[in-house]
């Protein structure tokens, strides 16, 4: 059960309600916000934040979702696992390439720069002083130093909010697959049960 109650959206203030358009998401799209209302102000400053990065983004989808989907099998984030992207399905990202995400090192489906940018994503979630000199001169092999930065932004969003959101424990509207966690960790890998948003 979540642990922090969720504010609707018919609560939220004016100024969250607009910047965000709530009536026209879905609960689970809504997530966090329903928390984070508590806070209007910092709310809205997510929301900006979020805003700019994915305005910004230049990186595909595919490649920062198959990160995201890694983070959050580290984070044991379940909302952020049951979660697929509309626009990174769009991108080429369905389960068989997510399934890739068990052992992507080994993976045959995916680029050379798709498994350097779950590494690190993953290393930033593990162990992120294993990120030196030597890594991210490996790191500049494969992507433009404005795209390591939108890399490394986008990664830390997923490891800060998605252990905040395992914390919260938002976990009632999930499918049933991911509401329990019985015998260890749940991955977003192999699962039948998973819920679509925009």
């Amino acid at each position: 059960m979540t642990r922090i109650s969720m504010i609707e959206h018919e609560g939220w203030s004016e100024a969250l309600r607009v910047a965000t358009n709530p009536e026209a998401m879905t609960p689970l799209e809504r997530g966090t916000l329903r928390i984070m209302a508590h806070k209007p102000e910092t709310s809205l400053g997510f929301v900006g934040f979020f805003g700019a990065l994915r305005a910004e983004r230049t990186l595909p989808e595919r490649l920062t979702e198959l990160m995201r989907l890694r983070i959050a099998f580290h984070n044991q984030c379940r909302s952020c696992m049951a979660v697929r992207y509309s626009a990174a399905a769009e991108d080429g990202v369905d389960e068989a390439l997510v399934c890739s995400l068990e052992r992507p090192a080994e993976a045959e489906n995916l680029s050379e720069r798709e498994k350097l940018a779950i590494d690190y994503g993953e290393r930033l979630a593990t162990n992120h002083l294993s990120l030196d000199d030597g890594y991210y001169a490996k790191l500049k092999e494969h992507f433009r130093e404005p795209e390591i930065v939108e890399l490394g932004i986008f990664a830390a969003l997923c490891v800060g909010f998605g252990r905040l959101g395992a914390s919260w424990d938002m976990v009632e509207e999930l499918p049933k697959a991911f509401q329990e966690r019985e015998g260890g960790p749940i991955a977003p890998w192999g699962q039948s049960e998973l819920v679509g948003v925009r």
